[in-house]
């Protein structure tokens, strides 16, 4: 890929894609955002590192911003998404010991992708990502994806917290039930253990809200965001309650590059637009213009699509056939596709800026593509 534009990307030939992948849901305003381009220009002039040792305006003018439209009190920049998830991790385990009663493990869901540091793929177990890096780190409990009861048999007076996605995205689009998360919230709750949702992937607008848990009812007491906050410029934080985040003194945690002030001026830039009046019911329109026309394609081609799953802009096509060679037919076709680690599940994942014209063409592409 050589360059792009809004929803498109073109490669060293000069042919065009419908950018259906966005780097991995991470160009949620497509790609080059005129806002993004001229706001990280004028910082690149004025200041790009000088250490988080300092205070800068755009840092916090960004954690302002991101906790007031958030449950968050704290806010931790980090560089990435796997960034973000080890600075959750760290702050259940020093809530507890600095209380004096160390609680180090963690329950986690089945079918989860949390990133690929060590801490990461332990808690992750995914078995693609942890192939040839064991031993895993201890401290980590995996029940089924979707059961309470295993959830309530796994907590010990050694659990400190839960950690999973609203919605698993490298598990194949699976949306967590809305009874289920607010069981584990109280579950939570009632065994004294901190909540650590995981949004790197479903966060900052993707499902039409500016965080998935928003669907379902409750606040975690920790979460991770990266990918959409950033637009393609690198950078996460992990946000958090001041009681969850009470054992996090001065220097307990730290890194050179968060928040550093080109990354603070993204984020500030991609939350102007983000919050912006009338952004995130647009997003919802058109995630419910292109969830009626796959399902209509579903029904089309019922020997090739399984299902269609997801909420928002964070979409899947369960198929019967592989989906990677769906997907690279997609591709030369021209749409840019990603197919999920588990599941056997073609991820749409369009910048959150795609309107009707964009979900034609992407349509058509896959009828195209299906059909031969």
């Amino acid at each position: 890929m050589q360059r792009g534009e809004g929803v498109y990307l073109f490669d060293d030939s000069g042919k065009q894609y419908l950018d259906f992948a966005s780097g991995i849901a991470v160009n949620s305003l497509g790609h080059c955002h005129p806002h993004l381009v001229e706001t990280l220009q004028k910082q690149v002039a004025t200041l790009w590192h000088c250490s988080n040792l300092y205070q800068t305006e755009g840092l916090n003018r960004f954690a302002e911003r991101l906790t007031a439209a958030s449950f968050a009190d704290k806010v931790f920049m980090t560089n990435s998404g796997a960034e973000a998830v080890e600075a959750g991790i760290k702050i259940i385990r020093k809530y507890h010991s600095s209380k004096g009663t160390p609680r180090p493990d963690i329950i986690t869901v089945s079918g989860a992708f949390h990133g690929r540091t060590f801490a990461c793929i332990s808690a992750g177990m995914n078995k693609r990502a942890v192939e040839g890096f064991e031993p895993l780190l201890p401290g980590f409990t995996q029940v089924a994806f979707g059961d309470i009861s295993a959830m309530q048999a796994a907590i010990t007076p050694q659990t400190g917290g839960i950690l999973l996605e609203p919605i698993q995205g490298e598990g194949g689009i699976c949306v967590q039930d809305k009874q289920y998360m607010q069981e584990v919230r109280k579950l939570a709750d009632d065994n004294g253990l901190l909540l650590f949702l995981d949004e790197v992937q479903s966060g900052i607008g993707r499902t039409g809200k500016f965080f998935a848990f928003e669907h379902f009812g409750i606040t975690p007491d920790i979460c991770s965001i990266a990918k959409g906050i950033g637009s393609g410029f690198p950078m996460g934080a992990c946000m958090a309650k001041d009681d969850a985040a009470s054992g996090m003194g001065l220097g307990s945690h730290g890194g050179t590059y968060g928040g550093n002030p080109l990354a603070s001026c993204v984020g500030n830039a991609v939350l102007d637009i983000i919050l912006a009046d009338g952004f995130l019911q647009n997003v919802t329109k058109n995630a419910e213009l292109l969830k009626g026309e796959l399902q209509k394609l579903g029904d089309e081609f019922p020997q090739i699509i399984k299902e269609i799953r997801g909420i928002g802009l964070m979409l899947g096509i369960k198929t019967f056939v592989p989906a990677k060679e769906i997907m690279q037919k997609l591709q030369a076709n021209g749409l840019l596709a990603v197919a999920s680690s588990h599941d056997n599940v073609i991820r749409l994942l369009p910048p959150l800026i795609i309107d009707s014209g964009h979900i034609k063409d992407a349509i058509n592409i896959i009828r195209k593509t299906i059909k031969a």
